[in-house]
């Protein structure tokens, strides 16, 4: 291995303060050349295959390539750059093409085949079991039964998908950081909030521009759309928001949208699926696009009636307060705030000084220590990509070392929007020492101002709760293989932990842990904890309508043969035709900014985020029966769902931990609408 780069030496945590961006590429393409000689050793064997000389060898294979990647795919959303963008171009063919290499390597896959159709005479555990069926399905997914020029077309296509979805990524990111709403009247500010202000003139100055800036990013463009009181500015700014990589300029999303939806459709027709959603469905709870449908459809009939309800009584509010005559998408926020203080006199300002961001991140590690038996020590010997990450040695309570754990919580130019969890080294039993796991989330929180530090919204709270769920399926990860470890679960159950998390922000007993005054330390006042339940259930149907639209626009892209749409912002109003509420706007198109579909990880999966929620408000009411913060069904979550990761079928391990199968009922009970 060389000396010169840091990414071909053994390390432990990641040497963020030795790497540079150029040593990604050659160690890259260093580690494929030496997983492909892993690979290699274990085809070249005369000895006939077996479970351990075969799956578990392979299982094995790439483990420093794994680390490596992850590091630098978490640098290009965290802290990116044009160079890290331009390296991100020329790996993603390299990495996509090694996948391919290896899932259409003919030799490997008669191996694996082999031990796969002897399974029957093999006693293997149910951990090696799962490990068999899901590398063989690894193999069958991917191509291996298909004839030469047929895996040569799905090279093409999947090398084509790599770069277009990166390009995705990008033109959203570009889109976001290009706009500003820059203001030098005060009197535009109208009805903000001070912080929201503060953080304006802070964005403004740092830009070297008099008065203020608001931007597209979240904790910027929230706030002006809730509570400035200039509909126009409103306006303005909503469509830039809904516009994004809509305008037909360098950075126009319209044509990859349609060449990725067409390049999946062609790829699950080429592996003998109807449609992508076919070829996606086939590996989760939900297992086809018609129960999904049926799911979603179930939902949307119960919501429909509630949100139109909610709608004509905003709009009804709209007109009495300020005369408007139709309420449009840049009045929903605004209108809606103020309707919940007037209902329940309640303004989401109100909470802002109870959750200052060190007492939440140590409120969220409280909950955890009391349920999970954690301990959360602060380290400073671990090195960063960026001076405000955090980091933690985790441990339990016989000292027992779990977990390192790294949180990045503040917005900058060079990180994406929204928040996520990633982990740096998962956890693995080998050789019968538990290696364990590293563990990130990153998040897009309103930074500290000259004269306050971070308050969070309330939306912003519940945001950390349902990362930090995330990173605890990872952190309590205790199985012997890593690609079955942590979060890696069928797609629509890895929303349950972290959607189960925030149940607890709702809960007097676990406010009263960090939910003080940041300049008095008073605890928030039990009034204000029954008004956020009492508006907890505000506008849901709403809100449930909007979440459903979103599942039913990703089923329309990826559940039929995309070939004949020609137009994606006409194809987008058909699927949104059935959770219409707000009057339409030309200029916007959602498709073109969906990034959880046309970049990251849901396509026709976007539906898992109801799909966990009907899991999470099931689960919660059994916490609720027993006491929220009770040991025994913390250990039989901890015991069945947090510490098993994908070692068998996720409907099992809930009915293990819950005792029967999950019950819709809970979830619209909670939402308010039955």
């Amino acid at each position: 291995m060389s000396t010169a780069n840091p990414l071909l030496q053994p390390f432990d945590a990641a040497p963020f303060d030795k790497i540079k961006p150029e040593h990604f590429s050659p160690a890259i393409k260093t580690l494929i050349a030496e997983t492909h000689q892993e690979v290699k050793a274990i085809t070249d064997q005369t000895e006939t295959p077996t479970f351990l000389n075969t799956v578990v060898a392979l299982e094995r294979t790439g483990q420093q390539l794994g680390k490596v990647s992850s590091i630098f795919f978490n640098l290009n959303s965290a802290e990116t750059n044009e160079e890290i963008q331009k390296i991100a171009q020329e790996i993603s063919p390299l990495l996509s093409a090694f996948k391919n290499d290896l899932l259409l390597n003919k030799a490997l896959f008669t191996r694996v085949k082999a031990v796969y159709d002897n399974k029957a005479q093999l006693e293997l555990t149910a951990e090696d079991a799962m490990l068999l069926e899901r590398q063989y399905q690894g193999f069958a997914r991917n191509g291996a039964n298909l004839n030469e020029a047929d895996q040569q077309e799905l090279r093409k296509i999947d090398a084509e998908l790599a770069q277009k979805t990166l390009k995705f990524g990008e033109h959203v990111l570009a889109e976001t950081n290009a706009y500003e709403l820059h203001l030098t009247e005060e009197s535009d500010l109208s009805g903000l909030p001070e912080t929201a202000k503060a953080m304006a003139a802070a964005e403004a100055n740092s830009r070297g521009k008099e008065g203020w800036v608001i931007t597209l990013q979240y904790p910027s463009y929230i706030p002006f759309m809730t509570y400035a009181d200039n509909r126009e500015l409103r306006k303005e700014l909503s469509l830039a928001f809904g516009a994004k990589a809509f305008k037909g300029n360098e950075n126009d999303n319209q044509q990859l949208v349609l060449d990725i939806a067409n390049l999946r459709h062609k790829r699950a027709q080429l592996l003998g699926y109807e449609t992508h959603a076919h070829f996606v469905l086939e590996d989760r709870m939900a297992k086809t696009p018609e129960a999904v449908t049926a799911f979603l459809e179930e939902l949307k009939d119960k919501a429909k009636p509630a949100a139109q309800a909610e709608f004509d009584r905003l709009e009804q509010f709209a007109k009495e307060l300020d005369g408007i005559d139709q309420l449009q998408k840049w009045d929903g926020a605004y209108y809606g705030e103020k309707l919940k203080k007037k209902l329940f006199d309640f303004d989401e300002e109100e909470l802002k000084p109870y959750f200052e961001l060190d007492k939440v991140i140590a409120g969220s590690f409280e909950v955890a220590s009391r349920l999970f038996d954690l301990n959360f020590e602060p380290i400073d010997d671990v090195p960063v990509y960026h001076k405000d990450v955090k980091t933690y040695k985790v441990t339990d309570s016989k000292g027992n070392y779990i977990s390192l754990f790294y949180a990045d919580f503040h917005p900058r130019p060079g990180k994406r929007g929204g928040a996520w969890m990633t982990s740096y080294r998962p956890q693995q039993t080998v050789n019968g020492k538990n290696e364990r796991p590293h563990v990130s989330i990153v998040c897009n929180f309103t930074p500290s101002t000259a004269d306050k530090p971070s308050l969070l919204t309330f939306n912003e709270v519940t945001t950390l709760f349902h990362e930090f769920g995330h990173a605890l399926h990872g952190m309590l990860a205790n199985t012997t293989y890593s690609s079955l470890s942590g979060t890696s679960v069928l797609w629509d159950f890895v929303e349950l932990p972290s959607q189960l998390m925030e149940n607890w922000c709702y809960e007097q007993e676990a406010l009263s842990l960090f939910a003080k005054h940041y300049q008095t330390g008073a605890d928030i006042p039990m009034e204000l904890i029954k008004k956020i339940k009492a508006s907890a259930t505000f506008n849901e149907g709403m809100q449930t309508l909007r979440q459903l639209s979103f599942g039913m626009l990703d089923m329309a892209w990826h559940g039929a043969d995309p070939s004949s749409v020609k137009d994606v912002k006409s194809f987008e109003e058909a699927a949104f035709a059935p959770t219409k509420l707000y009057p339409a706007t030309p200029e916007t198109c959602m498709s073109t900014s969906f990034s959880h579909i046309f970049q990251g990880g849901y396509s026709a999966g976007y539906y898992s985020y109801k799909w966990a929620e009907v899991l999470d408000a099931d689960a919660f009411s059994y916490f609720k029966s027993e006491g929220i913060f009770s040991r025994t069904v913390a250990d039989k979550f901890k015991d069945f769902v947090l510490s098993q990761g994908g070692t068998q079928d996720p409907m099992e391990l809930y009915v293990k931990f819950r005792g029967k199968k999950p019950d819709p009922k809970a979830l619209l009970e909670r939402a308010g609408l039955l």
